[in-house]
């Protein structure tokens, strides 16, 4: 399958950019790329919630992660570090007949294919139920519950960021590492994900991002690395998970090939059910719609927001990146990119991810208003953040 979305040009003047429209339009000509079937977005979502890419060799033979699982992760303890298990993957009855404190437990879910983000493989060895092989999935970071059966439980939610998740402390666990890898893993706490320590040793972790909401936008990650998330997938996959594939970047020295290929051909599937993941909606009554009114007259006036969270996409990464000297945050993450620069992040469901910008670093909408408002000098009433505050709740 082609993917629909053409590649990104990088535009520094009007006519380049009206040129560039002009081919967007045109590819979505007769003769141009076509939209995906339904029968390729339900392959992506397979992939994206399912496929390991075979980076079983890597979380069972090499972290032994399948041992850890066994002797000490019981569901309580697996909640606890942000797990999540997929309600529509259980018998009824299961979890009130089941012992929440026991980690024969948990390899029954991993058997069901219950949790969220993990795939096990569950053997009869002497009459018992055995975990032999785990590996991890994109919806491991990248997905959530709804918890409509009780905390960590219920049905799935693709695309939302698992801010709950301790990937620092589940890695902690094996075996496998030195003392001074845990501390360095233990230190990142929920939501947060280093995926760049591996390469540069730097321990510096960012907030997980939403998954949704991404079609149309040709940087998707923090940095613009690449044009599409094809590239972050290849990365993520080969690099961060241990998969089996290929992935370059000269920019940064990297070039790791783990064969045989198992990722390559499902990259236009997972890609195309990435993108077809829209932003949700805020929830009924949890926004002002008046104060958001005013505030949408302050974001595109005197706050001066729309300047690079252009509308409708709220972000102008599909024109430039950023130097970090011009986004009031720390510019390590920059420096460790293969662009050295940030792109300007879409407003996608800011009601539902907090802590905002790529560290984590502002922990409501009004620290954000506030550090943009004392940085920029932009002198807004308390009333003006107000409602800017009630517009931001509501994208």
């Amino acid at each position: 399958m082609t993917s629909w979305r053409g590649r990104s040009t990088r535009f520094s003047n009007a006519p380049l950019l009206r040129a560039a429209l002009l081919g967007a339009l045109l590819a979505c000509s007769d003769n141009g790329p076509t939209a995906p079937t339904p029968a390729e977005i339900v392959s992506g979502r397979d992939i994206f919630r399912f496929d390991t890419f075979g980076d079983e060799t890597f979380w069972t033979d090499t972290l032994r992660m399948h041992e850890v699982i066994s002797a000490a992760v019981s569901p309580a303890t697996a909640l606890s570090v942000g797990l999540k298990v997929d309600a529509d993957a259980l018998p009824p009855g299961l979890l009130q007949s089941a012992d929440l404190n026991s980690p024969a437990t948990t390899v029954a879910l991993l058997k069901l294919n219950a949790v969220v983000g993990l795939k096990g493989t569950v053997e009869n060895i002497n009459g018992k139920d055995t975990l032999t092989h785990v590996g991890i999935t994109c919806a491991l970071c990248h997905s959530t519950v709804n918890n409509s059966v009780q905390p960590g439980v219920g049905q799935r939610l693709d695309g939302w960021p698992n801010l709950d998740l301790n990937s620092g402390a589940i890695i902690a666990l094996s075996p496998a590492l030195s003392d001074a890898q845990k501390s360095v893993y233990n230190s990142w706490g929920p939501g947060k994900y280093d995926a760049r320590y591996n390469f540069d040793g730097q321990n510096d972790p960012a907030v997980i991002p939403p998954a949704y909401g991404l079609e149309g936008i040709h940087s998707v990650t923090y940095t613009g690395d690449g044009d599409r998330p094809a590239y972050w997938n290849r990365y993520v996959a080969v690099t961060q998970m241990h998969g089996h594939g290929v992935f370059s970047e000269p920019r940064l020295n990297i070039n790791v090939a783990n064969p045989p290929d198992q990722l390559e051909s499902k990259l236009p599937d997972l890609e195309a059910y990435q993108l077809s993941l829209t932003k949700p909606a805020p929830p009924p009554g949890t926004f002002d719609p008046a104060a958001a009114a005013r505030g949408q007259a302050v974001f595109n006036g005197q706050g001066q927001c729309a300047t690079c969270h252009t509308p409708p996409l709220f972000t102008d990464a599909n024109i430039r990146l950023h130097p970090p000297s011009e986004i009031i945050t720390d510019p390590t993450h920059a420096e460790r990119s293969a662009t050295k620069m940030y792109r300007t992040t879409p407003l996608r469901a800011l009601w539902q991810h907090a802590p905002y910008f790529h560290d984590g670093s502002s922990a409501t909408l009004e620290d954000v208003v506030n550090r943009y408002d004392a940085a920029k000098n932009l002198q807004l009433t308390d009333q003006q953040k107000a409602d800017l505050v009630e517009y931001l709740k509501s994208l």
